[in-house]
């Protein structure tokens, strides 16, 4: 290998090395972490357990992204303020969406009404 190669795998291997840091100190994600588990434990107490288990808590130096699925407007809001509640939480990020509930039709409600059929002679 010629030392230009060398030279540019050394760059390479450097780049990468930087690329792969993380942005937080050791602390900040062991803090993260435990605002985290005092947030799940919160929900926990104050939610529903399929609410609980369909909320997906990320936090970011404080900051508190929520995501996935909840069944009304009023829930997605109450867990945003749980959350806000929570030592540790800088900001909420409020992601969490709100099923659409579909609607049951009846095979009766299905069939549309037509005219009735008239018997030919």
């Amino acid at each position: 290998m010629t030392k230009k190669h060398l030279l540019g795998a050394a760059a390479l291997a450097a780049v990468l090395l930087l690329a792969c840091r993380p942005s937080q100190t050791v602390e900040g994600q062991t803090d993260d972490a435990q605002t985290k588990a005092r947030i799940k434990t919160r929900l926990a107490t104050d939610v529903s357990a399929s609410t609980l288990t369909s909320v997906d808590v990320n936090v970011t130096a404080g900051v508190v992204t929520l995501a996935g699925p909840v069944s009304s407007e009023a829930e997605r809001n109450h867990v945003g303020e749980v959350v806000r509640s929570v030592e540790g939480v800088v900001s909420v990020t409020n992601n969490l969406q709100v099923l659409v509930q579909p609607q049951v039709v009846t095979p009766a409600e299905a069939v549309a009404p037509g005219p009735s059929p008239t018997a030919v002679p």
